[in-house]
């Protein structure tokens, strides 16, 4: 799993039967910036993730991939390789709080 950050969307009107009515998140994976350990930063990846859940743009979530993102009763059939499984609330490490939603 990773922590990524929702900067955009994507509309696609011509697809696969299974694939009508997702929504498409454009993510961007995060990491822990590796000098001072106190914030995140991008990892300059971008991916197209199915959202299960209704994040938005500015959303951090957590996202799976790869066979990974078909383990869930939701997208067992999806013919998907990434998928948001969670909207990130906070990131604790032993420097302290390095993202709260509360924040933003």
């Amino acid at each position: 799993m990773f922590v990524a950050k929702v900067t955009g969307s994507l509309v696609s009107t011509q697809k696969v039967d299974a694939m009508v009515g997702y929504k498409l998140l454009v993510v961007e994976p995060y990491r822990v910036e590796s000098k001072q350990r106190k914030s995140l930063s991008t990892t300059g990846r971008t991916f197209i993730a199915v959202d299960m859940l209704g994040a938005g743009v500015g959303d951090f979530v957590l996202i799976t991939q790869g066979s990974s993102a078909r383990m869930t009763p939701e997208t067992k059939t999806l013919p998907i390789d990434t998928v948001v499984v969670g909207i990130v609330d906070r990131v604790n490490l032993d420097t302290g709080c390095v993202y709260s939603r509360e924040a933003d």
